[in-house]
């Protein structure tokens, strides 16, 4: 009798223990004990996804006084190098409605370029589209990606966005539209076919 007794009260014993450690496992202590959950897109505010073609003039200058891409950084072999392998530049450039400098601004190019091609002209492009107009204003794209600069049409992904391009993917396509040799300034075209919310 005392071996049953016994028996049970440890089989008891081991299954409240064993219920205890389960409700605890199973129930944070508060909100921020959670790591990960899934969302349904309506509990997020998302609608029906869109696609979006957005047209622009990104302009590159590396002249004058007030240059919009800087070097910041170059490896000791960028200045015998034909494709500037090394070179880091940082950009802060404008974006236009039209090739001209002096056409409306929508936005600004901010982010590097570094020069990753060892072979010829290839661009690592890191950088942001933070768009100043209209419905887009605040918004920003993010494009990172290889940019093979003399190749008549480059195309690099869209890799994320804030603002009205949150959950954005896509790429962009771009094309020079100038290039002054003497000053190294640049006009791109791009056309951005961007998804998202």
């Amino acid at each position: 009798m005392a071996k049953t007794t016994l028996n049970l009260a440890s089989t008891i014993l081991i299954i409240n223990i064993l219920f205890l450690s389960l409700i605890c496992s199973h129930v944070p202590v508060n909100s921020q004990d959670i790591f990960a959950r899934k969302l349904s897109k309506r509990e997020m505010g998302l609608k029906r996804e869109k696609l979006s073609h957005l047209h622009f003039f990104f302009h590159d200058v590396v002249s004058g006084r007030n240059p919009t891409a800087v070097r910041v950084a170059e490896a000791a072999m960028t200045n015998t190098s034909s494709t500037f392998f090394g070179a880091v530049v940082m950009i802060d450039d404008p974006l236009t409605v039209g090739p001209n400098i002096s056409s409306k601004i929508v936005g600004r190019a901010q982010g590097i370029y570094a020069s990753a091609a060892q072979d010829e002209s290839g661009l690592l492009m890191v950088l942001n589209y933070v768009f100043l107009e209209g419905k887009y204003n605040g918004s920003t794209l993010s494009i990172l990606g290889r940019n093979k600069v003399f190749s008549q049409v480059r195309e690099m992904p869209v890799v994320g966005g804030s603002g009205i391009f949150r959950y954005a993917r896509g790429y962009a396509q771009a094309k020079t539209h100038t290039f002054n040799l003497k000053t190294g300034d640049a006009v791109v075209e791009y056309n951005v076919y961007v998804f998202h919310y």
